[in-house]
């Protein structure tokens, strides 16, 4: 029921049209102060206002945020209602999968399976499935396109079933963009508006999605951000976001970019700098003089970095500069009107004399930003482009093995103190320092070498050596969304050809934007000529190298590569760089703008000083630097002014949700519930729901429980999380050959996501994850106690431990499941059969997702670790204390007993909502039994 305490609803005239909306400046009283809310509060607070109704949503919490505190720890829950969910597709097709079990799920417990629908808007973009197997051709898209359908026509029928067996959901099919772009370019809408009670409501967009770097909406003043596929699929069902209100961090800007900087360089330098201050769990709010010099598309790339420095959103308010982009982009001029009208009318639109009231403050020059990269493993460590050659090096001798360094010259006392963690030391060079890495050896300007001979199959012979780039890759929404660094990057290939220039012939380049409009404006500036000359070719329109669909290195290159145990490098125009995430051939990877991107293609070394070496050399013998093809901001703007208008905007995105006759041709299942194939190794009816009634069981103890993994610092769900390819000697790989496939058709492990069977095989088996109960292993491997501590994979232990009924802990270190990757990261493992987690401390998301499956989350006490407390992973645990829920209240700590060792655990359930999902066995089992009433 509808209740309207404040009198707020009100009637706004745009034009000829007249909208409903609820008024931010009728919350009045004392006390409470709306006008000097920062720009993000005033979103929630709308939506408190438009949906209060007495019960879950009351004046109390309306009143809590217009009286909102900015230097208290948060503590006030309230239930945010988001306008529309988005998704992509390997974190979109388990909800797709999920609804469907849920319809059945419903109808066995006696409830109406049609309550199993969207209520609130749902999009997804397929962008997620094409793998840059065939590169350097203009053959690359056709090419890439013909397998992506032929590996995962399965999933795509299914999705097509959804598309029609679900109102409210629709489908942007694949070969259309990446998620996050297709989102600014065309499915936001800044200002939503929805027919209701015989009129037509007006309220800001906000979004949750199946991807963390949803925050890249933020850079149109959507509030927006990503959390699990569990919690979007209750979003999608009309549940309420349960947070706490937050911390808001005022970000001021002010002056402009100098001549040389891109907006990849100054989203590194405030990656650099949130990380540096800690933002975890925070909004960042960005406001001053300085924020009318951000194009939009800066906007955009800097909002989409916000999972990389920890907040929970980054967002620029609304004002002339967006609605700039909104016509540019081909929305209507009704749209951008009412966009105008309800921001000033609501204290949205962005003024550069008002100063709101924030938690902490920080603030930048943009002058000061300088050219970067980061890397080699993570994408807060900002490196000067004048300092990479000499980090480069120091960092190179934390992935080179001690006795090869020795072997080529380095017979210095090796440091053997290497630390047992899931992550190489970081060297200081890698934060900007001057100081080489503490585990180096030899004198610190010195390079490690290890040269090996390659001939390729047309004869041409080189070698490659540690440090190679043998991937550059023009990816990722991040960039490729923003027109200056692309056409940048078209202009220096362009001069570069003119130079004589190629790249080195060991260097797998791919392009692959995030719609089809940079191919539009590539192609109306002949710049993709030059692009092609250099191998950059449309590889295809989504998520590639960014998050691991790079698809295998030149084959000759790869085995040097194995054959030298090599350090090689990605150079890629990403948001992540994550150890074992672009190629399992690839130990370091380089965060870099489009522009650079190419010119280590054209040098073929993270071994360059790209400021004074040259990069090859032209037709007469001559030296060519980088300085000699970097276009200048003129050149960069002229291609701009004469290359991209609206009607491109409108012309590419006219038939968004139609696709190509591909995806038109697909066979269409039909019905209201899916017809499950039992030999499907791609779509399989979730296990959630067995077993469940009607009353959700009594919360219990963990009473002899053993070690799963006990893991160190800063394990990603990128560690967690089954992702990339899948091996044919893994557990999961044993699966597909059993069920008939063969490794030709294995696919990866993010295309079988709506396959539970597949995917728990693959959790926890990243690479490059150490477990320290397996000492000396590097994967997914574990010591069985069910078998005298005999080291096998996570997965077949766990099957053991289940079938022996005994419970499993994981013991973790500081900023456990940072990351994206979200939902198979806490559903894997809990279908593992992980009872408690105990880490030092959490990313936001994945602590929330492991309640959302029914997983504990507990904290070590302040100051203490694993390795205080003394424990080796082989005790045996019992967690008492938690049985508190089953009375209504949430204790703050259990007791945690392992063998002799005990301790008072800090119980990460941190809202009332939290703790109703997890006396429910999950999140899905709580909406699920919420509908049946």
């Amino acid at each position: 029921m509808s209740v309207d305490t404040f009198q707020a609803k009100d009637s706004l005239a745009v034009g000829e049209k007249s909208y409903d909306y609820y008024r931010l400046d009728a919350v009045q009283g004392e006390g409470l102060d709306v006008a000097s809310l920062p720009f993000s509060l005033k979103i929630l607070l709308e939506a408190l206002l438009r949906t209060e109704d007495g019960a879950d949503i009351t004046a109390e919490d309306i009143k809590a945020i217009a009286s909102w505190d900015p230097n208290a720890d948060p503590s006030k829950e309230i239930q945010f209602t988001p306008a529309r969910v988005i998704m992509q597709d390997f974190t979109g097709v388990p909800c797709v999968v999920d609804l469907a079990t849920m319809r059945e799920a419903m109808a066995d417990l006696g409830g109406d399976p049609s309550k199993i629908n969207p209520l609130a808007p749902a999009e997804m973009v397929i962008d997620h499935s094409v793998i840059a197997d065939v590169f350097g051709t203009p053959e690359a898209f056709e090419r890439n396109v013909e397998i992506e359908y032929e590996r995962n026509g399965e999933r795509y029928k299914f999705l097509r079933w959804g598309q029609g067996a679900f109102s409210d959901f629709r489908v942007v099919p694949p070969g259309t963009g990446i998620v996050h772009q297709v989102n600014i370019e065309k499915l936001a809408r800044v200002v939503f508006t929805r027919d209701s009670d015989g009129g037509v409501v007006a309220y800001p967009d906000s979004c949750v999605g199946t991807d963390s770097h949803t925050t890249m909406v933020n850079g149109l003043g959507v509030v927006g951000w990503g959390v699990g596929g569990i919690e979007a699929e209750a979003a999608m069902l009309g549940q309420p976001i349960s947070m706490l209100i937050p911390r808001v961090v005022g970000f001021k800007l002010s002056g402009e970019l100098p001549q040389g900087a891109t907006a990849t360089d100054l989203v590194l330098t405030i990656t650099e700098q949130l990380r540096e201050h800690g933002v975890v769990g925070k909004f960042v709010e960005f406001y001053g003089p300085g924020v009318s010099a951000v194009p939009l598309a800066n906007r955009a790339t800097i909002g989409n970095m916000s999972p990389e420095y920890g907040s929970t959103i980054a967002v620029f308010p609304i004002d002339g500069e967006t609605t700039k982009y909104l016509e540019l982009t081909g929305r209507s001029a009704e749209e951008i009107a009412l966009v105008e009208a309800y921001a000033k009318a609501q204290g949205l639109w962005h003024d550069t004399d008002h100063e709101p009231r924030y938690s902490e403050y920080l603030e930048l020059d943009l002058a000061d930003v300088v050219p970067s990269i980061a890397g080699p493993k993570r994408p807060q460590d900002r490196i000067a482009l004048t300092n990479s050659k000499t980090a480069f090096r120091a960092s190179l001798r934390d992935y080179v093995d001690h006795s090869e360094q020795q072997l080529n010259g380095y017979d210095e006392a090796v440091d053997d103190s290497f630390p047992a963690s899931d992550t190489p030391k970081t060297s200081t060079y890698a934060n900007g320092g001057e100081g080489p890495s503490e585990h180096a050896t030899g004198a610190p300007g010195e390079r490690v070498r290890n040269p090996q001979s390659v001939t390729l199959e047309d004869g041409t012979s080189f070698e490659v050596d540690h440090g190679a780039v043998t991937i550059a890759a023009i990816t990722s929404c991040t960039n490729t969304s923003n027109p200056s660094v692309m056409i940048g990057a078209g202009l220096l290939a362009k001069k570069a050809v003119e130079k004589g220039l190629q790249r080195k012939p060991w260097v797998k380049t791919t392009l692959a934007p995030g719609s089809k409009v940079v191919t539009d404006y590539y192609e109306k500036s002949g710049l993709n000529v030059y692009l092609d000359k250099l191998g950059f070719n449309l590889v295809g329109y989504g998520c590639t190298t960014c998050i691991g669909n790079s698809g295998p290195l030149i084959p000759e290159v790869s085995a040097a590569v194995n054959e030298g145990d090599l350090a090689v490098s990605a150079v890629l125009s990403g948001n992540r760089n994550f150890e074992g995430r672009i190629n399992p051939d690839i130990k370091m990877n380089y965060l870099a703008s489009p522009p650079l991107v190419i010119a280590y293609a054209l040098a073929g070394s993270m071994d360059v000083d790209l400021f004074n070496d040259p990069l090859g050399q032209d037709a007469d013998g001559n030296d060519v630097f980088m300085k000699d093809i970097w276009p200048s901001p003129a050149e960069v703007e002229d291609v701009i002014a004469s290359s991209i208008d609206a009607d491109t905007f409108s012309r590419e995105y006219a038939d968004v949700f139609a696709g190509d006759e591909r995806w038109q041709n697909l066979p269409t299942p039909e019905g209201d519930t899916f017809a499950w194939d039992e030999d499907s190794t791609y779509v399989r009816k979730a296990p959630y729901f067995d077993g469940m009634g009607l009353e959700p069981d009594a919360v219990t103890d963990v009473e002899g429980a053993r070690v799963l993994l006990k893991l160190g610092d800063s394990v990603t769900t990128d560690h967690i999380s089954p992702a990339g390819a899948i091996k044919k000697d893994s557990p999961a790989g044993k699966y597909l050959m059993e069920k008939g496939v063969q490794p030709r058709d294995f696919n990866s492990l993010g295309s079988r996501r709506g396959n539970h069977e597949v995917m728990i095989r693959g959790t926890f088996a990243n690479i490059r994850l150490r477990n320290q109960i397996a000492p000396g292993t590097e994967g997914g491997f574990t010591r069985d106690f069910t078998a005298d501590g005999e080291v096998t994979s996570v997965f077949d232990a766990s099957q053991h431990y289940q079938e022996a009924g005994i419970p499993l802990v994981v013991l973790a270190g500081k900023e456990y499941g940072s990351g994206s990757s979200r939902d198979w990261a806490a559903k894997g493992t809990a279908l593992l059969g992980v009872k408690v987690v105990i880490a030092e401390s959490y990313e936001r998301i994945h602590r929330s997702n492991l309640i959302g499956m029914g997983v504990l989350p507990l904290q070590f006490p302040e100051g203490e670790t694993a390795e205080s407390l003394g424990l080796t992973g082989e005790e045996t645990f019992t967690v008492t204390g938690i049985t508190e829920l089953n009375d209504g209240t949430t204790p703050r700590t259990v007791k945690v007993k392992a063998d002799d060792i005990e301790f008072d655990a800090v119980v990460r359930i941190d809202t009332p909502g939290e703790a109703n999902y997890y006396r429910n066995g999950g999140i899905m089992p709580y909406v699920l039994r919420s509908l049946l009433d």
